[in-house]
């Protein structure tokens, strides 16, 4: 239980920034016949609430209107760590560093035009930073033709393990095997984690408390 504590992410302002950083979130609604149904979807998340686009007719829609109460969920991995790590031979002590959020809460197709281009803009604006387009009005056609699924949290849990989990000194020791082992993304993680790099060694710059 006390791990479980220090994985929690406890500051909304950290959870509403990752949910704005990450590109592909997955909502969960329920079939007609009981089974989940889990699709990955661009969102925005505004006002508190997440916003998704999708085609008028699908079965997640289907879902919503059987069923409103849905799940969401967007996760980052930071970084593998193999076991070796820690052990020469023992594999179950491989880990992973990572980020997660998870709604549960209420799905609702709108439509309200205005919350709809709302929405639409706030999609572009995240995927589409650069402009180069024209904003969506209410009266544009495209509102018509597409639905936009609003989830309304009841609850949002965020978890994060990137070091804080563990002493100063096995975190420094940490950071400098993911620096020498180089995979994919290490330098992405370290700077998450908190660190910089210093030729071949790491240094500190943050402490990792969300």
């Amino acid at each position: 239980m006390q791990l479980l504590g220090r994985l929690e992410i406890k500051s909304k302002q950290k959870i509403a920034e990752f949910l704005n950083e990450e590109h592909v979130g997955r909502i969960g609604t329920v079939d007609k016949d009981g089974f989940p149904q889990i699709i990955p979807m661009n969102f925005a998340f505004v006002n508190d609430a997440v916003y998704m686009h999708s085609h008028t007719r699908g079965e997640k829609l289907e879902n919503i209107k059987m069923n409103e109460k849905v799940g969401f969920e967007v996760d980052r991995e930071i970084a593998f760590l193999p076991s070796y790590f820690t052990s020469p031979t023992d594999a179950s002590q491989a880990d992973t560093l990572y980020i997660s959020v998870v709604i549960k809460g209420m799905g609702v197709i709108v439509l309200d035009k205005s919350e709809k281009s709302m929405a639409l803009n706030a999609l572009m604006r995240k995927y589409q930073p650069e402009g180069n387009y024209e904003d969506i009005r209410p009266d544009m056609e495209v509102v018509d033709e597409v639905a936009i699924i609003k989830v309304i949290p009841n609850t949002i849990r965020g978890k994060y393990k990137i070091g804080q989990h563990v002493d100063r000194g096995s975190r420094i020791e940490l950071a400098r095997k993911i620096l020498k082992r180089n995979a994919r993304g290490a330098e992405e993680a370290l700077k998450v984690m908190g660190f910089d790099t210093v030729g071949s060694d790491v240094r500190i710059i943050s402490e990792p408390s969300w």
